[in-house]
């Protein structure tokens, strides 16, 4: 007796003629009446999910892992049918390929039979072809009935913090709407928004799905106008309708059927203080960060985040901390701090030499393969800045400086995979280890971070002791 699996999936919970126990009721129907064995543990399910795209489920993708195993642990998958395997061709015959080539697997409809000779091959492929079409048709039926909907006030997302939904609208939540309240008057009477985050935070207050709120969840509930009784949409129903914009020209606005929380007055007020701060402190840095000696080697004593710098003030910061939910302010001076740790690291290495134990890998190798991968990196923000000045983000002259940067550390890196600092010798002798480089101006901040990594694991500051802990490899 052959071993069969099963994989069920249904979209929504209306779905009832598809609902999981009559896919599974024919399915059992089918196996018992052609002989294949159908254990429980090969039962497959996802529920509420699309099958356009088989990276998103996660039924799906243990059943292909099971289906590769050695020996094999079933020789057929039975759906209810095709569509239920995929409702995108591509991802169709990829896996249904994969399975019957390599696995010696078959995928079969027990509703939608096929014979064995030439012609089933294609029927099978008109069948995927009309599913991918009514899933293709589906979606943009969905999509002109939510653009419908919209334009007439209707509510087509979740309700944000602040909303609860009943009756189709959102209705006040008396609890949240209150605090949505606290914080434009916290910020109107100038409170930052990091300090509103973190009051938030040590209230126990949460956001929608449960996290602690940052910098990022009060600039939203401070820029969304649902708040005002009116209601956003990207035009043509394309795109992220809870990101906010700052080009109103690709946003429609209507009036909502909800109750506001606050008067257009106090929502202006804060799109006025935004505009001051913008104004006072300049536009979100899109370019590149600076490439710094210590970059990624100091953490947070706190929460353990790595420092991340503040180039309008010269400092480091915990990362955390600037996002809003650490509570303790680990800001450094990055040139006190630098020459704090070049003093300590002179101290551990007294008479300018440190004994090297050598791993038993290569570790020319190692250090290739570490400035290969930031060369990778360099290159992949390459393309990010390339794709800014394509979608009209970033000007020309924006685009040619990043470039010219980019361009810049990559040949950097290039020239300091040749050299080779703090080398180990493979017969454990002591390895000279020179310090003044990472003084030196005409050495690249890169380079510096480069040689720092191979001896250094990580840097804990601690605040406000003001103590630094080294923790070589």
């Amino acid at each position: 007796m052959k071993t069969a699996a099963a994989y069920i999936r249904v979209s929504t919970d209306e779905q009832t003629e598809f609902s999981p126990d009559s896919q599974l009721g024919a399915i059992r129907r089918y196996a018992e009446a052609h002989g294949f064995l159908l254990p429980d543990g090969l039962i497959f399910m996802d529920e509420g999910i699309s099958g356009r795209n088989a990276d998103k489920r996660p039924a799906f993708q243990e059943m292909i892992r099971t289906a590769k195993l050695r020996p094999r642990q079933f020789d057929v998958i039975l759906l209810w049918k095709f569509s239920r395997f995929a409702r995108n061709r591509q991802d169709s015959i990829v896996y249904k390929s994969m399975l019957r080539k390599q696995c010696g697997i078959d995928v079969i409809s027990v509703s939608e039979q096929l014979g064995d000779d030439n012609t089933s091959v294609l029927i099978e492929a008109l069948i995927e072809a009309m599913d991918e079409y009514y899933s293709l048709n589906l979606a943009e039926e969905v999509r002109r009935g939510m653009n419908e909907r919209f334009s007439r006030g209707g509510v087509i997302s979740q309700p944000p913090f602040g909303y609860k939904m009943s009756g189709g609208i959102f209705v006040p939540d008396e609890e949240k709407a209150g605090i949505v309240r606290m914080i434009f008057d916290e910020f109107i009477n100038g409170t930052a928004v990091r300090t509103i985050a973190s009051k938030l935070n040590s209230m126990g207050i949460r956001t929608v799905k449960g996290n602690l709120f940052e910098n990022r969840t009060v600039e939203y509930i401070l820029t969304n106008p649902v708040y005002t009784g009116k209601l956003r949409r990207c035009k043509g129903g394309h795109g992220r309708n809870d990101r906010f914009h700052e080009d109103t020209e690709n946003i429609i606005f209507v009036d909502g059927k909800h109750q506001p929380l606050i008067s257009a007055d106090i929502f202006i007020s804060a799109q006025l203080r935004r505009a001051e701060i913008k104004k006072l402190y300049g536009r979100y840095d899109r370019q590149a960060p600076a490439d710094l000696m210590l970059k990624g080697l100091v953490r947070c004593s706190d929460c353990g985040a790595t420092l991340v710098h503040q180039a309008r003030t010269g400092s480091l910061q915990c990362h955390n901390y600037a996002r809003g939910t650490c509570r303790v302010s680990h800001c450094v001076s990055l040139k006190k701090l630098n020459a704090l740790i070049i003093s300590r690291l002179r101290s551990d290495l007294a008479d300018g030499q440190i004994n090297i134990r050598p791993k038993e890998t290569n570790s020319a190798a190692n250090d290739t393969d570490t400035v290969s991968l930031l060369i990778d990196k360099e290159k992949r923000r390459l393309d990010r800045f390339r794709e800014a000045y394509s979608s009209g983000i970033d000007s020309l002259d924006e685009y040619r400086e990043n470039k010219s940067k980019t361009l810049r550390r990559i040949d950097e890196l290039r020239a300091s995979a040749s050299q080779q600092r703090f080398k180990p010798e493979t017969n454990k002798r002591r390895a000279a280890a020179p310090l003044d480089f990472l003084e030196d101006e005409n050495v690249s901040e890169a380079v510096k971070n480069i040689a720092l990594r191979s001896v250094i694991d990580k840097i804990i500051f601690v605040k406000p002791d003001n103590i630094i802990r080294i923790f070589y490899k």
